[in-house]
């Protein structure tokens, strides 16, 4: 009678010889070996491998994760190299669609706990599950033992397999999974249960959870988290690109409510027993050689207390114009206004538009030895070199206006105002720019020709705007089509739409691109000011000048196939 070794089972129709092979190869692979494959198949240069495993020595990460962290090779090259080398095949599981009866056919701790995705059932009615380490026999078998039936395995990125188990199984699954349902007692009763709520806030678990849905925000490039109670839900949604989405989230969150809120309280400073009034703190946060700033908003609501929390990247270097998206014919007449030795200018556009990034990469272009610049901001988003920079402090009594009149002492050249707000900050901006100072600042106005009739409305002087103000910018952010699955759609006018692929997370769009309307103020429109003109007669003036619109630089791009007529209708609509 023949006999098979563990992988005959595993790779059945495969020759004895062959598994023998095989065996041999899962039980000696280890840190080096799979290294080495990697330099054989050209993955990585040797010294490169050396530096792999120096780091995985130090952090304790898997080799597959510090390859592709470091940049060295994607996650499906090595997972067809292990695969080639396992004679396995690769699962690409951005493209699977699991039956509810595949996703059954493991417990979830098990699907966690061995960095597997069940993905699919054969005819016979076994199970196929992608893992991303071959040379784990003792995983394979925990898998065959708790599957229940015949297993055939393949190789998929470690990450995609992560990937999969956030789709299908929710964010931060394997921690709800970790914490059981014996925590209900010291999550629900609302404030009869706070001081169980807090405790709960420090516990291992909660931590581990509260740090799962932070990481996967920063992970996704989201700018903004927000977690969001109802009756018998709790939501949270991620603001990637600008729009926003649910990452899905397993139901059993909803019990931990309370305890994620307290959690991030804990972790901003906050006051963990006042749940009646709104609170704003923040947080600091690291993760993978990067420092985040976190601003954390905590208001109350019918069935708890809601949290949005903005992401801001502290080591991100400043951009160019250039990469925000500038081109030459608004650069060359900005660069012209950014120059002057006095005057007022404003970005303008809605919240999350890009104004701040904006005035940082301009004042990144004019700041020398020669050039004082002073800020007040609310917050401080990211530090520039060279200029001195204020945070507001209200209940100081530090705010916009008492913030300008202060730094004018300190004898600047250049000062920027986080945004104008009210005719008190207006003013002490016009009076500054009047005594031969460069003003930056933000204005939320739809367009550029609505910041002169805004600052008229805000109860400023029609002479002191006219005098004061050198240009305006309106911008906005639009989605890039995504590189690697747009497609074409044989129109030269939109000549690519979006598609969706992995890269992109099936949404056909991955980063953004800044779309820009420039007002240079000149004597014509000076006039029209005096004469409380408003912003349609401002933009036919305007237009008579050659000024190009929002919509005709979004146009433009959309031509180029940078994105999508779709999405320009959606920034620039009203």
């Amino acid at each position: 009678m023949e006999r098979h070794c563990k992988g005959c089972r595993q790779n059945p129709g495969i020759s004895l010889t062959q598994n023998a092979w095989f065996e041999r190869l899962s039980h000696r692979i280890g840190p080096v070996t799979l290294l080495d494959l990697t330099v054989q198949r050209g993955l990585l240069e040797t010294d490169q491998a050396e530096r792999v495993r120096e780091e995985t020595a130090r952090t304790g990460e898997s080799l597959a994760a510090a390859i592709v962290r470091m940049g060295f090779a994607n996650g499906l090259a090595l997972a067809e190299a292990l695969g080639a080398a396992f004679h396995m095949e690769v699962v690409d599981l951005q493209d699977t669609t699991p039956t509810r009866e595949a996703l059954d056919a493991l417990p979830r701790k098990i699907v966690f706990a061995q960095a597997c995705a069940p993905f699919g059932k054969l005819e016979s009615g076994g199970t196929l599950v992608a893992i991303d380490n071959p040379a784990d026999l003792d995983a394979q078998e925990t898998i065959r033992f708790h599957a229940g039936g015949h297993v055939e395995f393949r190789v998929a990125p470690e990450d995609e397999i992560r990937a999969f188990q956030r789709r299908h199984y929710g964010v931060a699954g394997d921690t709800l999974e970790a914490l059981g349902l014996d925590d209900e007692v010291i999550i629900d009763g609302g404030d009869a249960a706070l001081t169980d709520s807090d405790d709960a806030a420090r516990d291992a678990s909660v931590v581990r959870l509260v740090n799962t849905i932070l990481l996967e925000g920063i992970r996704e490039r989201a700018t903004d988290i927000h977690i969001e109670p109802y009756e018998d839900r709790l939501v949270i949604r991620y603001r990637i690109d600008g729009v926003l989405g649910q990452p899905g989230v397993d139901p059993m969150v909803h019990r931990f409510r309370h305890a994620i809120t307290s959690r991030l309280k804990i972790m901003s400073n906050l006051e963990i027993s006042e749940k009646r009034r709104p609170q704003d703190g923040r947080i600091t946060f690291k993760h993978d050689g990067s420092e985040y700033d976190l601003r954390v908003s905590i208001i109350p609501m019918l069935h708890g207390e809601g949290v949005v929390l903005r992401v801001l990247d502290k080591t991100t270097a400043v951009e160019d114009l250039e990469e925000l998206g500038m081109d030459q014919t608004t650069i060359e007449p900005w660069d012209v206004a950014i120059k002057r030795p006095y005057g007022i200018l404003l970005v303008t556009g809605p919240t999350g538009s890009g104004k701040s990034t904006t005035l940082y990469a301009s004042l990144a272009r004019i700041v020398t030895d020669e050039i004082k610049c002073i800020t007040v901001e609310d917050p401080v988003e990211y530090h520039v070199e060279g200029v001195n920079q204020i945070p507001v402090h209200r209940r100081v009594g530090l705010d916009f206006a008492s913030g300008l009149r202060a730094i004018l002492r300190h004898d600047p050249d250049v000062v920027m105002i986080g945004e104008i707000r009210d005719r008190e900050t207006a003013e002490a901006a016009v009076q500054a720019s009047l005594t031969g100072h460069l003003v930056f600042s933000t204005l939320h106005t739809n367009s550029a020709v609505g910041a002169p009739p805004r600052l008229l409305d805000m109860g400023v002087e029609p002479f002191l705007v006219a005098s004061s103000l050198e240009a305006v910018l309106a911008q906005r952010l639009v989605r890039r089509l995504c590189l690697a699955c747009r497609k074409p759609t044989g129109r030269p006018e939109a000549p690519y739409e979006a598609g969706g692929c992995r890269e992109c997370r099936d949404t056909g769009y991955r980063g953004r691109h800044g779309v820009y309307e420039l007002l240079p103020v000149d004597e014509d429109l000076r006039t029209h000011i005096m004469a409380r003109a408003g912003a349609g007669a401002l933009a036919e003036e305007a237009a008579r000048k050659g000024m190009r619109t929002l919509a005709e630089h979004g146009q433009m791009l959309v031509e180029a196939g940078i994105t999508s007529d779709a999405e320009i209708a959606r920034v620039t609509a009203g």
